[in-house]
């Protein structure tokens, strides 16, 4: 037996005294001790504001997104050491692929992420507002590292899931963190964080871990600083009422358990292949990580005259599942996480038993492959009936954490949504069914009571992730009793690290503090033409000024004729009574092509490797047969690639800010093109 160690201020540390002891769910028998007795925590906040945060800021996103993609690579070279630590928590081989491999690949998901931010440590949100008419004042949204910590307390059902994809998403952002996982399962995540350090890919000071009591860790947050939960709402509850937390007024993400939901929409039938699905589904719910996954269903909802149907189908499938030694190949559920799991768990169906009835399974019996059901903390799956969930709130509020879900009827679909609203707030529901009107109602009707919904046919099942699998670009969370907070979700997890702020300014002041051009800044046309520059060469606002060219009725009439857009407004012969137009306009699109004839230098090689794409093209004025036409072209973000291969070609990407301006000084369109442009190197 060992004492499982904290790592904190740069160095392994073990506390004093001996602690928590810790076991091997499967056989009962102690493993190691964990204890944070001696730890001082304003020292461990301190040094992640002081030593990591700091690092982490003066990274960019790309920096920051590429290290992401570095560890994640790196811990994939030790599956096999942490797959045999995973099987102590009782854990089978597919549980722990969704633990260690889903939280490998929420790491690869936010280094990808990188590409949707600029090569900066910060970042513009959203649009720009003009503010003056002379457009010489204008407003932004910029977002900034925040100057604190995360600190993320984890429950024990995934150890390393529940790390990884909450320190992805701050490290992207830029604020290290303190993890506190659930002391129970801590040996597990203890042995990630080894990994993790070892790789030397992190700064100092970005990731700390202690493995035991929080102690009096969240008192010494501050403003800056990030709290996320994971577990019952009520310690969430108690936590994010502490004294600290409201007099700083400190963010506080809470995802709590919830009496999650599956529906079998009334359309259908044992002859369907949703039949199958659904029936799959619920037994895969009930007894992956054997039932103690914050997503779980624990409530199933089936028309009434059906309800047999699917009592039937529902123990036919739980009845394959084979129970024991997570080591043992053929095991499909393994044990709980400890025997406190199993009384607790015992003690809510006790709860439900008051109005539901076991109509498969056993409470107080289970066999178990290559194990003893009473030393290991193993359970039968549970499958209960209520046959009126109108009539009992038991079922509504009460959640045994295992494998348990309860069977309970319903009439029609807008029973169901009020079923599943009973709930009171949930992270995830499902609904199983062909019918796209019944789908609609659903979604509609039940969407405020929850985080996500699944939308389950045969058309996606093959490539559905399931009713429990939340998705890096995903929110994770939902409203009520599910703890009305959000993990993950792509751009928007990112955002809730940092601080947004609103700017006001000239726009050459906006464009120096965000390193984007504003339209009406200053631009640089001191210079040689911006495509014959390399990439590193390149500066926001390197700007051209093209000289004008006369768009004519022969023009558009060719352009017609080519693109084979005949548009009546395009058209010298229409009778333009009635209409937006004076007479005969030219298309938008000969206007992109003319401007690019205009600033394209293309008679020598130069950097720039191809176009490959234009985003916000708008046309903002009718242009007319006789107009004069010049652009204005400005080099508007740089953004960094990095090469997939040794061979590729040194590069990064530029996006061009394309204004098109009449006789009148009056912009008739305006777009940004991306380029690829060579590296000088």
């Amino acid at each position: 037996m060992y004492t499982v160690e904290n790592y904190i201020l740069g160095k392994w540390i073990k506390g004093d005294g001996d602690g928590q002891l810790l076991y091997n769910a499967y056989t009962g028998v102690p493993i190691a001790n964990a204890t944070t007795k001696g730890i001082d925590f304003a020292q461990v906040v301190h040094y992640a504001r002081n030593q990591g945060n700091p690092a982490l800021r003066k990274m960019s996103f790309h920096e920051r997104g590429l290290m992401l993609r570095a560890l994640a690579l790196h811990l994939r070279e030790h599956l096999d050491k942490l797959y045999t630590v995973s099987y102590q928590t009782g854990a089978t081989k597919a549980d722990s692929w969704v633990d260690i491999e889903g939280g490998i690949g929420n790491l690869f998901a936010y280094a990808s992420l990188r590409r949707k931010f600029p090569d900066t440590p910060y970042c513009l949100d959203g649009e720009t507002h003009p503010l003056g008419k002379a457009n010489t004042f204008m407003g932004h949204h910029l977002l900034i590292p925040k100057e604190g910590v995360a600190i993320h307390i984890n429950a024990f059902n995934f150890p390393v899931w529940g790390m990884l994809e909450k320190i992805a998403v701050n490290l992207l952002a830029g604020m290290p963190a303190i993890v506190k996982p659930a002391t129970v399962t801590s040996f597990l995540t203890e042995a990630v964080v080894k990994e993790i350090i070892a790789s030397g890919i992190l700064p100092a000071g970005a990731l700390q871990l202690v493995c035991g009591s929080a102690g009096n860790l969240l008192d010494q947050v501050g403003s800056q600083d990030v709290v996320t939960f994971t577990g019952s709402a009520t310690t969430g509850m108690m936590l994010k009422s502490g004294k600290k937390i409201m007099e700083e007024n400190v963010p506080f993400n809470m995802e709590a358990d919830s009496l999650n939901c599956i529906v079998l929409g009334e359309d259908v039938n044992e002859s369907m292949p949703e039949w199958d699905i659904f029936i799959k589904e619920v037994r895969k719910e009930m007894t992956t990580k054997s039932g103690q996954r914050c997503t779980a269903v624990r409530r199933i909802f089936v028309p009434e005259n059906k309800i047999e149907a699917v009592q039937i189908a529902l123990k036919k499938a739980l009845a394959q599942t084979v129970i024991g030694s997570p080591l043992n190949a053929t095991v499909r559920m393994g044990s709980l996480a400890g025997e406190s799991q199993r009384i607790e768990v015992k003690q809510q169906v006790q709860k439900l038993l008051a109005s539901s009835q076991i109509i498969y399974g056993s409470l107080d019996s289970v066999n178990a492959v290559d194990a003893d059901a009473e030393k290991g903390a193993f359970m039968s799956p549970l499958l209960l009936l209520n046959e009126n969930p109108f009539g009992s709130t038991d079922v509504h509020e009460t959640e045994p954490f295992g494998p348990v879900a309860t069977l309970m009827p319903y009439k029609h679909t807008e029973e169901a949504i009020v079923l599943a609203k009973m709930g009171k707030g949930s992270l995830v529901s499902s609904i199983v069914t062909a019918d796209k009107n019944i789908a609609k109602d659903y979604v509609l009707g039940a969407g405020t009571y929850h985080g996500r919904i699944l939308v389950l046919n045969e058309q996606c099942a093959k490539e559905s992730t399931g009713h429990g699998a939340p998705l890096p670009l995903l929110i994770h969370g939902g409203p009520g009793r599910a703890g009305g907070g959000e993990e993950m979700g792509g751009l928007r997890g990112v955002k809730h690290y940092m601080q947004r702020v609103a700017i006001q300014g000239s726009p050459d002041m906006i464009t120096a503090i965000s390193q984007v051009y504003q339209q009406g800044a200053t631009g640089n046309t001191n210079t040689i033409h911006p495509f014959k520059k390399y990439y590193e060469e390149l500066e926001i606002g390197d700007q051209l000024i093209t000289e004008k060219r006369l768009i004519t009725a022969e023009d558009i009439n060719q352009f017609a004729d080519l693109s084979g857009d005949h548009f009546y407004a395009h058209l010298n012969s229409t009778d333009f009574t009635g209409t937006m137009f004076e007479r005969q306009v030219a298309h938008g699109y000969l206007l992109m092509s003319m401007a690019a004839g205009l600033f394209v230098d293309s008679y020598e090689k130069n950097p720039v490797l191809l176009n490959y794409g234009i985003d916000e093209l708008r046309f903002t004025k009718p242009v007319y047969p006789g107009s004069e036409m010049h652009i204005r072209f400005t080099c508007k973000e740089k953004i960094r690639q990095e090469k997939k291969e040794p061979t590729d070609i040194d590069k990064g990407i530029v996006k061009w800010m394309v204004e098109m301006i009449d006789e009148l000084d009056e912009l008739v369109g305006i777009a940004t093109i991306l380029t690829m442009v060579a590296r000088k190197n």
